[in-house]
């Protein structure tokens, strides 16, 4: 099966990255940030688009 998933590094600032992704759950209870991860899932998913991306992605992620 041809692999789709980058999993290269590619995020220019990685520490700003989580900074902002730990920002995002601050003070948030935990069915909040539970929300708010699927929510922001379900809007990079979309953005990706590529459901051969998205399976291994879900694959790797498990």
């Amino acid at each position: 099966m041809p692999k789709h998933l980058r999993d290269d590094p590619r995020i220019a600032a990685p520490d700003e990255f989580y900074e902002a992704l730990t920002a995002l759950h601050r003070d948030l209870a935990f069915e909040e940030s539970a929300k708010v991860n699927a929510k922001l899932v379900l809007l990079l998913a979309n953005h990706i688009g590529d459901m051969n991306v998205l399976r291994e992605a879900i694959s790797a992620a498990r």
